[in-house]
């Protein structure tokens, strides 16, 4: 069986197509076909409150493709959800409302605080039980922050910093605030040891670029802060052609770093997992839960 995941972010969209894999009732979600298009709501929402009548045209083909390939895969179940540059647009109802007549596809637009459920859903199967954590998912429009004690979620909040919106120059210095003192209000200094985890675009290629990891999956603060400076040294056209970083990849990719070190500098965290986990992944698991539900109810109903 295939299922399907839609994440419309403010920089990008992807799709994710997943097949799920049972083997002795150990599941797995392995992925067969996965699109990133960079879309970019938020050029237009952050800048005008609204996204334009081109934005509108491109979104609806690129569902209307995403549609096709999930035709194509005869995938079973599927969801779309719309993040932060949706939330804020003035007329991503009417968006949506026409979307959704022309294509027969509806798109969720889900808050702050449901975007940071569905990843944590998929993010909490790789912490340890005796260690603390500060999940950080850096989006185009906003960052999720959340704190984790003995594999449990403790507290978390949805801010309105991202990188299209950082490099737009749309944020607000209280934000930036708010960011700061949350942290220092949760987390008790006196506890053990905090590490960080990341999540998005940007983190996951900023891993990649890493020369020295701590492990597999996790690299310190110092490598975080050499990567983003080497970076930043590359003129755009360079970070494409020398970098080999997409077009929209390359202008947004030193901001998210900095939202990355801010969070770990506050907290205190030497150390950042990269587990390659996002909003698609949880999506996933989303759909496929509902899935079984609604089999079960089918099955009991009969």
């Amino acid at each position: 069986m295939k299922i399907a995941a839609i994440d419309i972010g403010s920089n990008a969209a992807r799709l994710q197509i997943s097949k799920v894999l049972d083997n002795e009732g150990v599941l797995t979600f392995k992925k067969v076909e996965y699109v990133r298009f960079p879309l970019r709501l938020g050029m237009d929402v952050f800048n005008t409150g609204s996204i334009s009548a081109e934005g509108e045209v491109r979104l609806y083909k690129m569902l209307h493709s995403f549609k096709l390939l999930m035709e194509l895969h005869e995938c079973k179940d599927y969801m779309i959800c719309a993040t932060s540059a949706m939330r804020e647009a003035s007329n991503s109802l009417d968006i949506v409302t026409r979307i959704e007549g022309q294509l027969d596809m509806k798109i969720q637009i889900i808050d702050g605080a449901k975007e940071a459920e569905l990843i944590n859903n998929v993010v909490v199967q790789s912490l340890a039980s005796d260690k603390n954590y500060l999940h950080v998912d850096v989006g185009g429009g906003s960052s999720e922050l959340n704190l984790y004690v003995n594999r449990a979620k403790v507290t978390s909040r949805s801010f309105k910093i991202g990188s299209v919106r950082l490099l737009e120059g749309k944020e607000q210095k209280s934000d930036w605030d708010k960011m700061k003192r949350w942290i220092l209000d949760n987390i008790d200094p006196n506890q053990s040891e905090l590490i960080a985890i990341g999540t998005g675009g940007n983190i996951n290629k900023l891993f990649n670029l890493s020369e020295t990891r701590l492990s597999p999956v996790s690299m310190d603060i110092k490598e975080l802060e050499r990567i983003k400076t080497h970076i930043a040294s590359y003129t755009l056209e360079d970070r494409i052609n020398k970098l080999q970083l997409n077009p929209d990849r390359a202008d947004v990719i030193v901001p998210a770093s900095e939202i990355y070190l801010s969070a770990m500098r506050w907290s205190g965290a030497k150390e950042i997992m990269v587990p390659d986990l996002g909003l698609k992944d949880g999506i996933i698991q989303y759909v496929y839960d509902r899935y079984l539900h609604r089999k079960r109810k089918k099955e009991t109903d009969l």
